[in-house]
This record gives C-alpha cells, structure tokens and sequence, in this order.
C-alpha cells in the first residue's frame, strides 16, 4: 500500500513536470528523431530476454551497481527500449514505463544517486511475437572518473513469484542469466531509434516524519509499553474484582450470621421476657424491670436491623439506601407524632455506595431527624433527596422554634459529628436556622459518575400510596 501511494505520486509528479516542461520550454522535453546511430548507441548494451519467449510474457529483469564512496555524480543518464513494454525502477522506486519498443526514454537520475550500492529493476512485457529490452545507464562523477551500465550477460532473470525483487541487494543463485536476443542494428532491431524521449529530472523522495525509522520505531515501542499498560491494569483490575467479589459474599455471610443467630436469640429472650411480664402482677415492681429490659430487647433488635441492612452487599445501590431512610424517617416520625414529608427524585443513579458511605449518610440524617424530634418541637419535618450535577443533595427541614446558630453549645457533639461525617467522605454538611424559622440541614456529597436509569422503590412505597405527604 505503501509503495502504491508513493509510485502514485511520483507519476503525478513526473506527469506535471513533463507537462509543465512542456508548456514553458517545449524544444527541451520534444519528441524528436534519433539525428545519427552514434547516438543512441553510445551507451546501449545489446537486446536482452529471458531463455523462452512466449506470447503475453513479463520478464524480470536485475542488476545492482556501486557508486564509489567518497564520490559526488555530477550527471546521470539512463537510457532504454523495449519490445513490448517495460517498467523501470531504481533502488525500488518507479521512475516510469514505456511501450514503443522503437523509442529511446532518457531518464535523467542525477539527482537519486548517492555513493554506495543501487539496484535497477526492469519488468519487461512481450505482447506477442519477438521480445527484447535494451538498456544504457552513464554517470559522470566529481572526479572525471564515470560509472556505467549495459544490458548484457551480467543481467539476471528474477523470478515471477519472488516478492520484493526490486531491492534485493544481490541476486539469489536460482535467478537465471539474462539471454542476449540481438545486437543493435542487426535485423530484426533497429539501427536507430525513430525518437528519443528526454524525461525531466527525477528528485529524491522526502520523507515526512511519520515515515522515517526513529519515529516508527518510537510509535512501536509506545505501543507497545501501552500495551504492557494496559495488561498490567486489567490484571489488577481482575484482581480487584475477585477481592471485591469475596469482600461482599464475606458481607452476605456476616450479615446472615447476625440475622440469623444473634437476632434469633435476642428475639427469644424477648419473648422469653414478655412471658415472664405477663405473669407478673400489675403493681410489681419486678413487672416494670422486665417491661425496661423488653424494650431494651426491642431497641437492640432495631439496632441489628440496621447493621444487616448497613453490611449487607445486596443493598449497597442507591435507591435501596434512599428507600431504607424513608421507611426509618416514617417510623421515627410517626412514633413522635409529627408529620413527614417527602420529596425524592424520580430518577436516581444505577450507582452502588460503598459500606463507609452508607454508614456515615445514615447516621448523619438519624441524627437530624432525632434533633427535630428532641429539640425542635416540630409538627412537620421535610425530607428531600435530588441530584445536583455529580452529587447527592439531602436536606432534613423542619417547622419547628429555630435557634440561632451562632449560639450553639460547643460542648454537644451532634453538629459537630455531621460535618465531621461529611468531610471525612469530601462532602459537606450546613445547618441554618434562627429563631420561629425553624431549622434546615443540608447535606452534600459527591457520587461516582454514571448512566441514569428510572428508580422505581421510592416512587412505588410513597409518592403513589401516600401521595408524598404522611
């Protein structure tokens, strides 16, 4: 493909000189006739072909040369016939094709040569009948001193099949000599050319830098170190993801353990305490200790609840979490009488949140709910959950006295464990009130990015049943 669009452009190129020759000095690129048979064959070898000649035949033909180190050409000329057709290459690169066996090309390839080794290449054609190619290359150098090449018996006969023959350096053993097929001017051939053709000067090819070696062999060895990267990545990737993995099914088997045997006994002795309350009389004092030490039971069970739910890895998304705190806020509220009211987004993040997140969020607003129930003598408490960019906006408002801020206690650790909370997790968490106003607490914490998609179980259990006012 390479090579494809580089001979491309050297025609082009070799097209527009020619034509543009043509139209500023048109005697010096003309079709004329050969004047004498000195000539055309000054520097000519003989007609060379393969051993057989058959009709619709291409033949290969090669021959390497040398330009002497240290030495400079100052001219460099080839020239070349062929019966049918040919095309010429130096060094791999096209220079041009021809198929008027009775026309000389000269190509001028001063400019191409530099010291060291070079390889001409020549695919010949045969249409039909006789077969022949003739060729003559002379370069003149600094030093008087001249290199020159013929179409003779040192030519060899590349085979159809091998690749890349136009720039091997030598010649394998299997490539056959070349058979001389005629002797300029000895009939069939001609004495002399019926025109010669001066092609303009060929120049070297620039490479852009895309093209030379250092920068390939850069771009590979990126490659390649992204590669090795990238592998290197997904292996700790893989590695992570099975810890992960065991972490949460570690995760499921305590949080079984817990529900299963601790909250199995609890429960037992709870009803183990009752049992004994019942049989009690009214007035007996033991009746009230076992009373007290039921609804310790009661608040313990509670309190395993919701380390399961905080442990459990089914319940790490989102939406189970938003769910989880309005089932508790109702609960909690409705025990003291006051009004809930929600407000949650329809859609939430398909997002999973991990076990410091989900205890830390948790807490934080328990602990605004529990201050409007104790402090604030509330007859409404608002909860909200929305989305604001990348993070999770939730706020805890109430109707109840306010006070001013500037006077809190700084001895009481309720406020001061929120915004500790939030900052450990980048979040954060602001409180304002003033008195008859009532008070707002607003939390704040960044969520990972990701896809949002319809979230249905808050949606379901409050806005549809309840209408979002309880």
């Amino acid at each position: 493909m390479k090579r494809s669009i580089v001979t491309g452009v050297v025609r082009w190129a070799s097209l527009g000189l020619v034509l543009s020759s043509l139209a500023t000095e048109p005697e010096k690129f003309a079709i004329s006739p050969a004047t004498s048979i000195h000539n055309a064959a000054e520097y000519l070898g003989v007609w060379i072909w393969d051993k057989e000649t058959r009709d619709k035949q291409t033949c290969r033909f090669w021959k390497s040369f040398e330009i002497p180190k240290g030495s400079r050409v100052v001219q460099a000329q080839l020239r070349i016939a062929a019966d049918n057709g040919y095309t010429l290459f130096l060094d791999g690169r096209e220079l041009g094709r021809g198929s008027d066996w009775r026309t000389v090309s000269v190509y001028d390839l001063t400019w191409l040569l530099q010291p060291g080794l070079h390889v001409l290449a020549v695919e010949g054609f045969n249409d039909n009948d006789k077969a022949g190619l003739i060729l003559g290359f002379h370069a003149i150098l600094h030093d008087g001193k001249s290199v020159d090449v013929a179409s003779d018996k040192s030519w060899r006969v590349a085979r159809n099949e091998d690749r890349h023959w136009q720039t091997r350096r030598s010649a394998p053993e299997d490539w056959p000599p070349v058979t001389i097929v005629g002797v300029l001017g000895v009939d069939p051939w001609w004495k002399e050319p019926t025109h010669f053709v001066n092609l303009p000067p060929f120049l070297p090819l620039s490479l852009h830098f895309w093209e030379t070696g250092w920068f390939q062999i850069t771009l590979l060895a990126s490659s390649g170190l992204a590669g090795l990267t990238s592998l290197y990545l997904m292996m700790r990737l893989a590695v992570q993801s099975k810890g992960n993995q065991l972490l949460r099914l570690e995760r499921d088997r305590i949080a079984r353990d817990i529900h299963d045997d601790l909250g199995a006994r609890l429960t037992q002795l709870l009803l183990i305490g009752e049992e004994a309350q019942n049989k009690l009389p009214a007035e007996s004092e033991t009746r009230g200790q076992f009373g007290q030490m039921c609804d310790s039971a009661r608040d313990v069970l509670g309190a395993i609840d919701e380390v399961v739910w905080v442990v459990n890895s089914q319940r790490d998304t989102l939406g189970d979490f938003v769910n989880y705190v309005c089932k508790y806020a109702e609960s909690f509220l409705r025990s003291a009488l006051v009004r809930c009211r929600f407000d949650i987004q329809r859609e939430l993040p398909d997002i999973s949140l991990d076990l410091p997140l989900r205890r830390n969020l948790l807490l934080t607003i328990k602990e605004a709910l529990s201050n409007a129930v104790k402090h604030s003598g509330a007859t409404e408490v608002s909860v909200r959950v929305r989305l604001t960019g990348k993070s999770l906006m939730a706020v805890v408002e109430d109707n109840g006295r306010g006070f001013d801020v500037g006077q809190i206690d700084s001895t009481r650790n309720g406020l001061s464990n929120m915004r500790a909370r939030m900052n450990n997790l980048g979040g954060r968490c602001t409180v304002q009130s003033s008195p008859g106003a009532g008070c707002r607490v607003e939390i704040e914490i960044p969520l990972p990015s990701t896809r949002l998609q319809p979230w249905h179980v808050v949606r379901q259990s409050y806005a549809t049943s309840r209408g979002a006012d309880l």
